[in-house]
């Protein structure tokens, strides 16, 4: 075991699976001569050569639409887009081609594509470059959407879903590519995709995140457990498929739940969690199902602003109050 910041993670899985399967390339914008924006693909040119590492044009349509042209002939790409923000420009290659090749071609070909991307607020980054969409892509049928939380997490789920034979979108903390850090083993290992982790066992009240706002769901989990509250952390990892079994057991053993996303309040993903939790589990409720999200503004990129729209331990804390007070 090493200890490992999340983007550290990341490469290293990247360089397992290029040893382990040739047919594995990676394509984006500067993931080759610069070894990516935040370094993520340092390093993988000099070990497996420009065939495999191709740098692209700035055009995140092409690297999608390249992508799915390289699966149907047989190779396995993992493509980058700089940001999250940036993958309007190529919905329509990931909705309309990507995601439907299994369904399109009746089962004939596959589509083992995986597009990384960075994403989410608190780095200071321009305009676009924070917005947290991850709800748009999973109402996209056919495209697997996963958010790991920790570096083990991260090199475990992206192994997996480089051999998943069905597109997966995932989503890289942009704010815990450093901070975040802890123990990854050495070798070659994968993380189920769908699978939800507690990160912290509870019971008087669940708090449902992923990706970035996880570490804030752990730091108000602390603080209630101050005050004498034992408050249960779910880590969703994945979006979808989300992993119904574990929400609902939780929520069932502790009547309450409070979920946290980073994006905009309405059509969230936050609203598809709790619309499960009510089909599932509604007669274990003791109180109404809190979110705490971003305003429903365009992301800002003016400091002071930013610091306001994130969800911050006041909001989330005031949340789980209200949800106990209940």
């Amino acid at each position: 075991m090493t200890t490992l910041t999340m983007v550290e993670a990341v490469r290293s899985a990247l360089m397992t699976e290029m040893e382990r399967d040739d047919r594995v390339m990676v394509l984006g914008e500067d993931v080759g001569k610069l070894g990516g924006v935040y370094r993520a693909t340092e390093g993988l040119i000099e070990r497996f050569g420009p065939d495999r590492v191709f740098d692209t044009p700035i055009a995140e349509a092409s690297i999608i639409g390249a992508s799915v042209g390289l699966a149907a002939s047989g190779v396995i790409p993992v493509a980058e887009l700089q940001f999250l923000g940036f993958g309007h420009l190529a919905f329509h290659q990931v909705a309309h081609q990507l995601a439907r090749l299994r369904y399109r071609s009746r089962g004939k070909l596959t589509a083992p594509v995986t597009i990384r991307a960075p994403f989410g607020g608190g780095v200071r980054a321009l305009e676009i470059h924070s917005d947290a969409y991850e709800s748009m892509y999973a109402n996209v049928p056919g495209l697997k959407v996963v958010a790991p939380a920790t570096a083990h997490d991260a090199k475990g789920m992206l192994l997996a879903s480089i051999r998943d034979e069905d597109p997966v979108l995932f989503l890289e903390p942009l704010r815990g590519y450093r901070l975040i850090k802890d123990e990854v083993p050495d070798g070659d290992y994968t993380v189920e995709l769908g699978k939800a982790r507690i990160a912290r066992e509870g019971n008087d009240i669940t708090l449902i995140a992923w990706s970035g706002m996880v570490p804030q769901a752990e730091r108000a989990a602390d603080t209630l457990a101050s005050e004498g509250i034992s408050a249960e952390v779910i880590d969703l990892r994945s979006i979808t498929p989300l992993d119904v079994d574990t929400l609902a057991t939780s929520v069932a053993k502790t009547g309450r739940a409070v979920i946290i996303q980073e994006g905009p309040l309405s059509s969230g993903f936050a609203a598809e969690v709790a619309t499960t939790i009510a089909e599932e589990v509604f007669y274990s409720l003791e109180a109404p199902v809190q979110r705490v999200a971003g305003p429903d503004t365009p992301y800002p990129f003016a400091a002071a602003l930013e610091d306001f729209y994130l969800p911050g331990q006041s909001r989330i804390l005031g949340a789980a109050r209200k949800a106990l007070s209940a």
